[in-house]
């Protein structure tokens, strides 16, 4: 359906005539997402919302940059699990950066990033920050995730059966699993869906990490209650709310 926004399918000849359009690039993770969902959870998240909002503003999607900074423990399990493949900060940033002057280099000044991994923001804005300072004015940059611009309505839409725990902890939860019951049903392994008490927010962090400080199964709320329809509330908002951010960045 949304094969036409894919830069990968594009001929050369066919990519250079979308420089004045806007590329988006989405950046997601390889992390643990408990047993019900797989390793690909924010990178399929953060390709699937790029490629709507792609076809609703006529843009190009950049091939998927999946692995992201760290894990933390309590906002996604950590390094404590094993096909969690995380990124030094230093690394996520200069990948960014390097990304953003090819970009530049091809005749692109709209350039938009989809981040769905919570622990990437602060790397990718120094990165942002950084090419900013060298383009100035010539290249316009963006970034969102798919939460921030939720309208706040849609929470009481979504958690009709479990209470909303806060978003470091709705890893693996609600939310998530809802939008891969939508995205890849295929991926979700239902009958794993466990009842289960949420995990304590942190207060501090420790290192080494405290290997107890972290459910045994990686999921940090419920993801009792999930669903396609949840998940379908949550794209239409998101990207009804991001198409007005966009128009508003890329004037």
């Amino acid at each position: 359906m949304f094969e036409h926004v894919k830069m990968n399918n594009m001929t050369w000849q066919e990519f250079a005539k979308k420089k004045d359009d806007v590329i988006i690039l989405p950046i997601g993770a390889t992390e643990q997402h408990g047993p019900h969902l797989p390793l690909c959870v924010d990178s399929v998240i953060a390709e699937e919302f790029a490629l709507r909002i792609a076809d609703k503003i006529n843009g190009v999607v950049a091939p998927i940059l999946s692995y992201g900074y760290k894990s933390k423990p309590l906002s996604g399990g950590g390094p404590l699990f094993p096909g969690t493949i995380d990124l030094n900060g230093a690394t996520l940033q200069h990948l960014v950066m390097d990304l953003i002057d090819e970009f530049v280099k091809d005749g692109f000044k709209k350039i938009y990033i989809f981040s769905a991994h919570f622990e990437n923001e602060a790397f990718i804005v120094e990165a942002m920050d950084l090419a900013s300072a060298k383009y100035g004015d010539k290249v316009q940059l963006l970034l969102t995730n798919w939460w921030d611009p939720m309208s706040p309505d849609v929470i009481d839409k979504i958690f009709t059966e479990v209470p909303f725990p806060g978003w470091a902890l709705e890893h693996a939860a609600v939310t998530e699993t809802s939008l891969m019951m939508y995205f890849r049903p295929e991926l979700v392994r239902e009958d794993a869906i466990l009842e289960m008490e949420n995990a304590k927010p942190g207060t501090y962090f420790r290192y080494p990490i405290e290997k107890d400080i972290v459910p045994e199964t990686g999921v940090l709320a419920s993801a009792k209650s999930s669903s396609p329809e949840k998940g379908k509330i949550i794209v239409d908002d998101a990207i009804e709310n991001i198409l007005k951010i966009i128009d508003k960045a890329f004037k």
